[in-house]
């Protein structure tokens, strides 16, 4: 009998296959209605960015002194967002992290879908972008354009490099699953499954060339953590602005990507473990740990608030004291205040484990934690810009309906391809999941005894 119930603790390899297959069935009402309306608000943002084009920038709250505001601050979270996909995916794969598995793909996923709406952001911010190939580093013998001094052609490297590779890692991961999904496929389903399985067959060989691609490929994506979101500080830190002129932007960035990445990851993968019916493949024992992850990331962030703000106060530069004071106790502090409230206060309820484990709980200190990363962006950008080195200067930034619909239709652009992808691809790894079957459930009963097994 012993025996019996210790065989039932153990899902068959087919169950794994049936409920992220049933994942990919064709959507029912409730999930059309939520495509049509993220792209109601693409279009939406579609038609302002085209008036805004025709009549040009001022259409917009960009002006002196601030002529960085929402459409930087939106580049530089989307490029933040993505870099967890290549942390779980990459680097946890390099330490053999066996949590990873079921929310990796999410995570790519994510990662791919971010950097596309980030690279649409410097075009925008152009506003003449019929220029845009001034960011291109082309060969250029008449040293006329592009200007390699220029953030713009350093965004170029960062955003081509970081699309590139996570692509390619992405659809290298989902060739074995497409394959086992060819093989129950039927109609359009059947060749595009065929098409991204690239002729998989499941042999030996095949089988060790994918694990040494897969982790060569991890290897190369893992530096990018650091590389890419680097760039994008140096952006600001290569200024001379009091409030960006710092040498901790470099590490404080990319803390701040994993952090609002693994937050957005578990906005995205709590809905769709309810609605598509996958607490079997994705336990409460992922979500634990990637809320650990968010928890350790979030005291990074606070400790990093709290070393510039020393550092100001050390240095006594009177420019540096009063743009830190101004970013405190000014016009728009209670946007500094919001956001260390959502990325120092709440985030400590992940301590407890009841929280950790409780999904509504943390599907809402993720939300907190996505606001708090974008204020976060948002005062350093405009807040910086608003109190420069000329007093006289000085004017707080009030954006208008453009930017707010700019960066809404980004959200909707964003979960509109996730949502497509995510019902028409795996979304979760079955042959990863397959891998850990043997000891996943039995990870569940014994970390969580006060909870029902998922």
């Amino acid at each position: 009998m012993a025996a019996a119930v210790e065989t039932d603790l153990q899902p068959r390899y087919i169950d794994v296959d049936r409920q992220v297959q049933r994942a990919m069935a064709p959507g029912g009402l409730t999930y059309w209605l939520w495509v049509l309306f993220c792209a109601f608000l693409t279009a939406l943002g579609i038609g302002f960015w085209t008036n805004q084009v025709y009549k040009g920038l001022g259409v917009t709250g960009l002006t002196e002194p601030t002529m960085w505001a929402p459409y930087i601050t939106n580049f530089v979270f989307w490029v933040g967002i993505a870099h967890s996909g290549t942390l779980i995916s990459a680097i946890l794969f390099l330490f053999r992290t066996r949590w990873r598995t079921a929310i990796y793909r999410c995570a790519e996923t994510m990662t791919v879908f971010a950097v596309a709406t980030a690279g649409l952001f410097p075009l925008i911010h152009l506003g003449r972008l019929w220029f845009f190939y001034f960011v291109v580093p082309y060969p250029n013998e008449r040293y006329l354009q592009p200007d390699f001094r220029s953030p713009l052609v350093w965004d170029f490297f960062a955003i081509g490099t970081y699309l590139t590779i996570s692509t390619v890692f992405l659809f290298t991961g989902l060739i074995p699953d497409c394959a086992n999904a060819r093989e129950v496929a039927t109609g359009w389903r059947k060749t595009l499954y065929s098409i991204f399985s690239f002729g998989w067959q499941g042999t030996d060989r095949q089988w060790r060339n994918f694990q040494m691609v897969y982790l060569l490929l991890a290897g190369f994506a893992t530096p990018l953590v650091l590389s890419v979101h680097s760039v994008v500080s140096w952006d600001f830190a290569m200024t001379q602005l009091p409030g960006w002129h710092s040498t901790i932007f470099a590490p404080y960035f990319v803390a701040g990507a994993i952090f609002s990445g693994c937050a957005l990851v578990l906005t995205l993968i709590i809905p769709i473990r309810k609605f598509w019916r996958l607490e079997d493949v994705v336990t409460i024992w992922h979500l634990d740990n990637l809320a650990k992850i968010v928890l350790f990331t979030s005291l990074i962030i606070t400790y990093s608030y709290s070393v510039e703000s020393f550092m100001v106060w050390y240095s006594q530069d009177p420019l540096e004291l009063a743009t830190f004071h101004q970013r405190y106790f000014g016009p728009q502090g209670y946007f500094f205040w919001i956001m260390v409230v959502c990325n120092c206060v709440i985030p400590l309820l992940l301590f407890s484990p009841r929280v950790r484990t409780n999904t509504v709980w943390l599907f809402i200190i993720s939300i907190f934690v996505n606001i708090g990363m974008w204020l976060e962006r948002f005062v350093i950008i405009a807040g910086s810009l608003a109190t420069n080195t000329m007093p006289s200067q000085w004017r707080f930034y009030t954006p208008h309906v453009t930017e707010i619909v700019i960066t809404a239709a980004s959200f909707g652009w964003f979960l509109m391809n996730f949502s497509l992808f995510a019902k028409f691809m795996p979304i979760v790894s079955m042959t990863e999941m397959k891998e850990g079957i043997s000891w996943l459930r039995q990870a569940v009963r014994t970390r969580y005894p006060y909870r029902k097994a998922a």
